[in-house]
């Protein structure tokens, strides 16, 4: 199949030109239009201010009034490569030849430079949809103006059929930058000039998008003191290096309300930032690659291609899987060299100490291929710390380090495809220097934190975390040991602990690289017997796979202490790369796909990927957990919590030593407490997925035992609800002082919190509101009632009314002790008091008829008894005044007609 180029006659006509003015003023020059329309200002917000408004270019002239191609480039030094560049002054100029104009080539833009915060970090490789990306793009001529287009290569038909034809007419192509011709046109070769500085000074990739996203403020592109800083052309590749200035006339203030303009924290003055973009264009393979389809059982990336050839098909969409091309040199031997090996650069700013682990986390991906009879198919180098090349090059799959003022992710592997085959043509893991940092000692006022970046909620598929999930993890284990006295945070098992932590997180990293998704029920495969074994868990890890973001496997006092953290490739990492990678006939690979992909159904093959993970309906799918049973991971990490908090409470600190020590334990002891807590919320209503086919032994479909519920609802009252969950000696409380030299808590921890002061009962509510919306929501009352339809016996369904009762029985518990309902109590019952008023006067869209009639029917006996409870004179004022304030509202909601929306 060949993807449709639509026909160029058409591009600039009537209303498409007009349509395209706006997008055309945000690039360079005005002359992008071709004739008859006039040069017009751009209507960039920031145009009014000095020295940001792109120039009035004039229209390009005609053919006769154009220099000779040789009297433009006289003196210039030339860079012959795939495009041959002209550097003059401060000016280059690129050589098109008549062989070069609409053929395709792999035209990609990645972020070399940044500010260090809001994912505008330097190093970070493009992506459609973020900043910068890559396409498939080519160079069109229209008049004397040559145009940069980025070929729609999603949509497709047999070349010559009608089908085809229709595809050309239904879908568009899209203009990147354009720039008038610089000179006539070669005497000899023919070929075209044009000077790169018109056609690149420009926010090609979208920055000042971006900047709005993350700041809320209308920067703009300044296309005078932007400039090309260099130049690079091989025979394969042409790159070049922008210093792209965005500016920012006056900034606008906050007005206090969510979602309010921000300001950069990084710059010496806000209104002036440069951003650094590595533009390539690069040759596509001579022969694209045999693409191979993907299969949902198995986790990797996909290239989505719609095929209009044929109509027999459900959907025209084809999906193939991102890999790398991968040829024996010798076919027929069992164990062959590749003909090209993937090869990783360490770009020459990663520290030296940390080479070691980084090449041992990208090697061990090795193991797997040798498998499949591929030796050493992928290699590590180091650039020499004199190279002129940038590892941003398309030529140069890269491991970064990265510098950043606060993190934002720990590691990120994304890579960039041939989007007509699912080949991938470059890759660029960046890991953040934070993290390591860090993991050595985590008492340092930076400590990575999961972010609400805008940028990690724009659907990328090759989105992250795993890094920053590693390092709160790693921070747990860290604070635990230490306070158990089993490590130092200077001592060599310190640093042992960083580098293994290193080595997981560039494994689970390269695993993107290679195409791999995330697996987020590989975690579930051993037994604590297992994980509790120091041989066992050395020789096959703690978890299924790499690509999971698996728990700290940490031991309870007491307990035989297994490897902390993944060390080697788990058993579905064996399998995901054998069903890629593997060398198989034509003739014969829909079989043997087939055949390799239905061993899915083995236990250590067990796959789910980030979309199970964000319906929360699975409770074996998580981040963070490990062992065969997840609730009884939930619950050791309740321990471990409190094992934390009863240690540093109990533990006096060294004379000088700050007290925002303590403040960061008791946050992360709450975050696992949270973590925990809703791993066993998602066991009520809770539904096992799978993604079996036909013939395996297993439904797809299946609702948790009502045993396992019960427990898991249990769990959740006395870890979350309990009157007693969170208690804390007064000593300890008046001890969690803020660190002074980080109120702004730019790694969002706990050790500011905005104020001086420590509110527990805020982030305690904050936890126990997240966990009442889950199990008050009307999907888990939906799956509640509708479970029985799924059990053979119905009758040992979990109901509904079991768990409405449970709720209200432990959080309104002192109704029937008849002790002091404490402040962190007291905002817990009005949670739940708001949610059960709530549905009786405005009930929630989709909310069952059933549960509705059971919330009114609690509500009722919640307000006879604490009529009765309000009367008891042993209480406080506080305690009495905020019963008889709940039973008003329980009245008064109960009398009020129902307002019905959606129901």
């Amino acid at each position: 199949m060949v993807s449709i180029r639509l026909n160029r006659s058409t591009v600039l006509r009537g209303t498409i030109t007009i349509l395209l003015l706006p997008i055309l003023g945000a690039c360079a020059t005005i002359a992008d239009v071709a004739a008859p329309i006039a040069p017009m200002q751009s209507p960039n917000p920031t145009a009014s201010a000095p020295g940001l408004a792109p120039p009035i270019t004039p229209l390009p002239a005609s053919m006769s009034q154009l220099k000779r191609f040789n009297e433009v480039v006289k003196e210039a030094t030339v860079i012959p490569g795939f495009f041959t560049v002209y550097e003059k002054e401060d000016k280059f100029f690129l050589e098109i030849k008549p062989e070069q104009m609409d053929q395709p080539f792999f035209f990609a833009s990645n972020l070399s430079h940044g500010i260090g915060e809001q994912f505008l970090y330097g190093g970070l490789m493009g992506s459609r949809g973020t900043l910068g990306g890559s396409f498939i793009a080519y160079f069109h001529r229209i008049g004397n103006t040559i145009q940069l287009i980025a070929r729609n290569t999603d949509y497709t038909a047999k070349d010559g059929s009608p089908e085809a034809r229709a595809v050309e007419d239904s879908f568009s192509d899209s203009l990147l930058s354009s720039a008038p011709l610089a000179s006539q046109p070669h005497v000899d070769r023919k070929s075209l000039l044009i000077e790169v500085n018109m056609l690149l000074l420009a926010d090609i990739p979208g920055a000042t998008t971006a900047l709005e996203r993350a700041f809320r403020q209308p920067y703009g592109f300044d296309f005078r003191n932007s400039s090309i800083s260099r130049a690079r052309a091989e025979s394969d590749q042409t790159t070049f290096q922008v210093s792209a200035h965005y500016g920012l006339s006056r900034p606008i203030l906050s007005s206090g309300s969510g979602n309010a303009p921000s300001l950069p924290t990084t710059l010496q003055d806000v209104r002036s930032m440069f951003l650094g973009f590595h533009y390539n264009f690069a040759k596509l393979p001579e022969a694209p690659m045999q693409p191979r389809k993907a299969d949902p059982r198995i986790g990797y990336f996909a290239t989505t291609r719609w095929d209009f050839t044929a109509d027999l098909n459900l959907s025209p969409r084809v999906h193939y899987v991102q890999r790398w091309r991968l040829e024996k040199k010798d076919p027929d031997a069992p164990l062959s060299e590749p003909k090209q090996p993937i090869v990783y650069w360490l770009d020459k700013n990663i520290p030296e100490r940390y080479r070691p682990a980084i090449t041992s986390g990208i090697l061990e991906w090795n193991k797997a291929f040798e498998r499949i009879g591929f030796k050493d198919a992928i290699q590590v180098k180091v650039q020499p710390d004199n190279a002129t090349w940038d590892t941003g090059d398309s030529r140069h799959a890269s491991v970064r380090w990265m510098t950043n003022a606060q993190s934002a992710f720990g590691a990120i592997g994304p890579s960039q495809v041939d989007p007509r085959t699912g080949e991938i043509l470059d890759a660029d893991i960046g890991i953040d220097s934070v993290r390591s940092r860090n993991a050595r000692n985590r008492r340092v006022e930076q400590i990575a934190a999961p972010t609400n970046s805008w940028w990690l909620n724009n659907g990328n598929s090759y989105l992250c975390m795993a890094g920053d999930y590693a390092a709160n993890e790693a921070g747990f284990a860290m604070e635990l040991l230490e306070a158990r006295g089993d490590v130092a945070p200077d001592s060599p098992e310190s640093e042992a602990f960083v580098l293994e932590d290193l080595k997981d997180v560039t494994m689970h990293e390269v695993g993107h690289t290679l195409g791999l998704r995330h697996n987020f029920r590989a975690s579930t495969i051993y037994t604590q017997a297992q994980l509790a074994d120091p041989v066992f868990t050395k020789k096959n890890g703690i978890s299924g796979s790499v690509m999971e973001y698996n728990a700290y496997n940490i031991a309870e006092p007491g307990e035989r202490q297994g490897a902390f953290s993944m060390s080697t490739l788990g058993p579905y990492d064996y399998w995901a790369i054998e069903y890629a990678y593997k060398p198989i006939p034509a003739q014969q690979e829909a079989d043997e796909l087939k055949k390799i992909a239905s061993r899915g159904v083995e236990s250590q093959l067990a796959y789910s990927t980030d979309i199970d993970a964000a319906e929360s309906i699975d409770p074996e799918v998580n981040t963070t957990d490990i062992g065969q049973d997840t609730l009884n991971f939930a619950e050791k990490r309740l321990r471990l919590a409190h094992e934390l908090w009863d240690r540093w409470q109990a533990r006096p600190l060294k004379s000088g030593e700050s007290y925002a020590i303590l403040r960061r334990n008791m946050s992360r002891g709450l975050q696992q407490i949270s973590q925990a807590s809703t791993i066993a919320a998602k066991y009520v209503g809770g539904v096992t997925v799978l993604r079996d086919y036909a013939g395996s032994p297993r439904a797809p479909l299946n609702p948790v035992s009502a045993e396992k519920q019960r427990a898991a609802l249990q769990m959740v009252s006395r870890g979350l609800f309990s009157s007693d969950s969170f208690r804390f000696k007064p000593e300890f409380m008046r001890r969690l002082a803020v660190d002074e030299f980080d109120r702004a808590d730019i790694a969002e921890v706990g050790l500011a919190y905005g104020s001086t002061d420590y509110s527990l009962s805020s982030q305690v509510l904050k936890m126990q509101t997240t966990v009442l919306d889950q199990l008050m929501s009307e999907k888990i009352a939906n799956r509640i009632l509708e479970s029985d339809l799924k059990l053979d016996d119905p009758k040992k369904a979990f109901t509904l009314s079991e768990l409405y009762g449970t709720l209200t029985q432990v959080i309104w518990s002192e109704l029937k002790t008849g002790k002091e309902v404490s402040s962190l109590r007291r905002n817990l019952q009005r949670e739940h008091l708001t949610r059960l008023a709530g549905a009786l006067i405005k009930p929630i869209s989709g909310m069952p008829a059933d549960a509705r009639a059971l919330q009114r029917q609690t509500a009722k006996e919640l307000l006879t008894k604490l009529k009765t409870a309000e009367r008891k004179s042993r209480l406080s004022n506080e305690t009495k005044a905020h019963f008889a304030e709940c039973a008003n509202t329980l009245e008064e909601a109960i009398k009020a007609p129902m307002y019905r929306t959606g129901v």
